[in-house]
């Protein structure tokens, strides 16, 4: 199989070295560039890192930050159906238990990994960000 007579963490190095080339083909934002005497100039953007010893943490924030997502938008489903009174009394208390314990194992995740759940709310510039803000 291709690859196998690579020594180990020199596919890591791949990974980095082909996420680095993808974000350098990214169009760069309006803030991106700096006028510079009549010609722009490009800067890097300031909120991507693609080096080889954060790749594992990004990748832990962009998984978290998808389970977040489909927490929250569950939770919100949750509210609904036992507005609409769609449940019964066992299923709402079974329903907030489970929500209650995915919501600590996500804070148990998010403290493993250095990360705060504010971290995991990522800016999707003019559309604002990705989950809405905490009540």
């Amino acid at each position: 199989m291709a690859g196998e007579d690579r020594p180990p963490g020199s596919r890591r190095d791949e990974i980095a070295d082909a996420a680095a080339r993808a974000f350098r083909m990214l169009p760069a934002v309006p803030q991106d560039i700096l006028p510079r005497g009549g010609a722009e100039v490009r800067r890097p953007a300031h909120r991507v890192t693609t080096a080889p010893d954060t790749v594992e943490r990004d990748l832990i924030k962009l998984v978290l930050t998808l389970v977040e997502l489909l927490r929250q938008l569950m939770e919100r489903q949750a509210l609904q159906r036992v507005d609409a009174g769609d449940l019964t009394e066992e299923q709402e208390e079974r329903l907030g238990a489970t929500l209650m314990i995915l919501h600590s194992r996500m804070i148990e995740l998010c403290s493993r990994y250095d990360l705060s759940m504010q971290d995991l709310n990522l800016d999707l510039g003019p559309l604002g960000t990705l989950l809405p803000p905490s009540e």
